[in-house]
């Protein structure tokens, strides 16, 4: 039996024993995650999900915390005369071994989900899971009733790229603010549009925003 899952905005076909290498996970070697995206079961009668099948979920030991192959960028702005950088960049991954493949019941095995820390900073994870204050002034309490900041405000943002960044868990000004370098190689890679985010200043203009 085999399992078809998505994390980190991938798929990966697995089965019970494989060793996997997925974006990192917010979890320690030696616990164990659960993956509840499952697109597909493989076997004797597949099951094709809609896009999910409910109840199903692929079981993992985190093995290690480790680094992907280095990936060199260059930039070159053609507007700004003679700038252009170089930076290399390794992608943080956790390597898992498969245990099980469940096929339903994944909502009652006491397995904590798989969470990833994506392409967003710590420090961004901690401040958008902060809860709200009491106090808060009214436009806040607005965007936090809404889910997330208006994105599209951000120049160079249209409604395709405010669509990706919403998959990988990116939907307030205060995420952008807070990326590192690593983080731009990182969404940049992910997202296929290099050197973008530099070029349009999307920090800098994410930072004015936040301050609302």
């Amino acid at each position: 039996m085999f399992a078809v899952l998505k994390t980190g905005g991938k798929q990966y076909k697995v089965s019970s024993g494989d060793m996997l290498r997925v974006e990192k996970l917010a979890a320690d070697a030696g616990e164990k995650v659960q993956f509840n995206e499952i697109l597909m079961l493989g076997g004797d009668a597949p099951v094709v999900g809609a896009p999910f099948i409910e109840g199903a979920a692929v079981q993992a030991e985190v093995v290690d915390q480790v680094k992907g192959d280095k990936v060199i960028n260059f930039v070159k702005r053609r507007r700004k005369h003679g700038s252009q950088r170089t930076r290399g960049h390794r992608q943080q991954l956790t390597l898992l071994r498969v245990t099980e493949i469940l096929a339903d019941g994944a909502e009652k095995s006491g397995v904590k989900a798989a969470m990833g820390s994506g392409s967003v900073s710590a420090t961004a994870l901690a401040s958008a899971e902060k809860p709200a204050k009491k106090a808060a002034a009214p436009k806040k309490a607005a965007k936090a009733a809404a889910g997330g900041d208006d994105l599209s405000k951000i120049s160079g943002v249209g409604p395709v790229i405010v669509k990706k960044l919403h998959g990988e868990g990116i939907t307030t000004f205060a995420q952008i603010a807070e990326w590192t370098d690593a983080d731009v190689d990182a969404i940049e890679e992910k997202l296929s549009f290099k050197g973008r985010v530099g070029r349009e200043d999307w920090i800098a203009q994410a930072k004015e925003l936040a301050k609302g």
